[in-house]
């Protein structure tokens, strides 16, 4: 009886192989023995995507040439084929398979891992329906995460689904892309345009997000405005307050009549401390990183693009030091919470100093079991680095590495508590007010050193309700400012969720369904989109080119194309 065991990657395999007590290395597989293995056991792997949706003219060689008479592409079956510089290990892996009395699929978690190992059994012609499926669902490279997996593997049917998903989306894709490139080149050529235009089903709805960002900023008018502020003087000590409601004037004439009716004047004047209000706050450190929100948090700190977070966190992930990267979770289990929390000694040695870590009772901001459903947040493994390792590493992934460590700290250290002054001025029948923070307990945000925490200047001076201070008010003019330029991290964002731009209904359509991409695709749309010089980075900020603005003018009244929603 073989059992053979098909990863999705060639080290991934070797992640696996290294992981059991015996292997040995043959073409394209490897031939292993450990207790928690069934005798005769072989480890093969593809390498990514084997098999791919085959081109228009591999229907109809009139494809081959594009032309508005031969749209719509409509296949009424599918066709497939083995990617040409694959056929090597493909042969490989056909064998293996066909041998095989259990096949157990150990690709990555999700749909997409399910495609390429359902895709290449179904290219292979493998009689699934007469061998034993199984799936290895494991969230971290490290050996003992590998050997528990494979003491409890899952029904390999179970995750069948996934794959018709993930075949669907493949070819709505392909659908898109044949049928909408074609049409919109051909009919920009007849106005005079050359070149090919790329349509694809979320390039081109992420694209037209830039593109509408930037048509905003072009088109911003600033318009002035006036506001009333007031400086306080107390007990030697100044104090900046705004109006209480805070409003914004027009123009002076508006400001006129409104300190007219509140019997104040530009300049100084007396002023009472009408109310003083001491609340001791608390803040929860930051939720925990999914790969979107890491993409984020990392293009903002240190401008990576998000195809370089990725590549970066799936190389500490295949050094068996983060999970699993391409997960849309910002929540653990129990099982993994308690992991870190036995851990906490060791983690803090990468500290450049220890702090306390008081809080290991899991709260619901970071620990549900009930909203993990494939892969927890992007933590660390119970495999710690060295100092030394960890300084080996290239600069990005020790950033990376870094940022995830602190943050899944910060759970632990728990709340920032600060006391927040709040005082009420009154000056004439107008109100002012004025707000500092002292920090009580940094706790978490020790990690991070900001700049409040170490400095803590938001002190203000000691005043007492009844008290007589002065004020001098002024009236600045000031201006409208138009919204910022997306940024990789922000883009990744909107993708994400999309939800500024949409009425309710469409906005909990894409809630339901993660918005555009998925975890593990947005950030190659984007550099797919860089590639095809639609989109330009200039300074961490993101344009559309002037290619990009005109395919983005030529889909504009198509929402099938530039919906968020629809694409979703």
């Amino acid at each position: 009886m073989t059992t053979v065991i098909l990863a999705e990657k060639p080290s991934q395999a070797r992640a696996y192989v290294a992981a059991f007590q015996k292997s040995q290395k043959k073409s394209g597989y490897y031939e292993v023995s450990d207790p928690v293995l069934p005798n005769d056991t072989l480890v093969t792997h593809a390498l990514g995507h084997l098999v791919e949706l085959v081109p228009p003219e591999k229907y109809d060689a009139k494809y081959r040439n594009w032309a508005l008479a031969n749209l719509p592409i409509f296949p009424t079956t599918y066709q497939f084929e083995v990617i040409a510089d694959k056929q090597k290990q493909f042969q490989v892996v056909k064998t293996l398979l066909n041998r095989a009395d259990t096949i157990i699929v150990a690709g990555d978690n999700g749909r997409e891992g399910e495609n390429i190992a359902w895709s290449i059994m179904k290219q292979a012609q493998i009689d699934v329906e007469h061998k034993t499926m199984q799936r290895l669902w494991i969230n971290s490279l490290e050996k003992e995460a590998i050997i528990a997996g494979f003491r409890d593997l899952k029904d390999g049917w179970q995750f069948y689904p996934n794959y018709q998903e993930a075949q669907t989306r493949q070819i709505s894709d392909w659908l898109v892309g044949m049928n909408a490139s074609p049409l919109y080149t051909l009919l920009l050529r007849q106005h005079g345009l050359s070149g090919v235009y790329a349509i694809g089903r979320v390039q081109t709805p992420a694209l037209y997000m830039v593109y509408q960002r930037d048509q905003l900023i072009k088109n911003f008018k600033p318009e002035p405005y006036l506001v009333l502020n007031a400086e306080i003087l107390a007990n030697q000590q100044k104090l900046e307050a705004k109006l209480d409601p805070y409003q914004r004037f027009k123009d002076e004439k508006g400001l006129t009549i409104f300190m007219q009716a509140k019997n104040v004047q530009r300049g100084p004047q007396t002023a009472l401390i009408k109310d003083v209000q001491n609340i001791v706050k608390k803040t929860s450190s930051p939720r925990l990183f999914s790969l979107s929100s890491l993409q984020s948090a990392v293009n903002q700190r240190f401008h990576a693009s998000a195809s370089e977070t990725l590549a970066a966190v799936q190389a500490l992930y295949e050094a068996k030091w983060l999970t699993y990267p391409r997960t849309d979770s910002e929540y653990l289990t129990k099982q993994e919470f308690d992991y870190l929390a036995a851990n906490l000694d060791q983690y803090q040695e990468l500290l450049p100093e220890k702090m306390a870590l008081p809080q290991t009772t899991p709260q619901k901001r970071y620990v549900n079991d009930q909203k993990v459903t494939e892969h927890p947040a992007i933590i660390m493994t119970k495999v710690v680095p060295s100092s030394t390792q960890l300084a080996k590493l290239p600069v990005l992934q020790r950033q990376v590495y870094d940022l995830v460590l602190k943050t899944t700290l910060a759970m632990f250290a728990g709340p920032y508590e600060y006391t927040e002054t709040t005082i009420i001025t009154q000056v004439g029948q107008a109100l002012f007010k004025s707000v500092g923070k002292v920090p009580i307990n940094p706790s978490w945000r020790r990690l991070f050193k900001t700049k409040s925490v170490e400095q803590g200047k938001d002190t203000l001076p000691v005043v007492t309700p009844g008290q007589t201070v002065q004020a001098v008010l002024t009236t600045p003019t000031k201006q409208t400012t138009p919204p910022k330029p997306f940024t990789e991290g922000t883009l990744i964002t909107a993708m994400k969720t999309a939800g500024k731009t949409l009425d309710a209904d469409e906005a909990a359509v894409l809630k339901d369904v993660e918005g555009i991409g998925t975890e593990a695709t947005r950030a190659n749309v984007l550099e797919t989109l860089k590639r095809r010089h639609y989109l330009v980075t200039n300074k961490n900020e993101l344009h559309v080119s002037g290619t990009g603005v005109t395919l983005c003018q030529a889909v504009a009244l198509e929402p099938l194309l530039t919906s968020p929603s629809m694409t979703a």
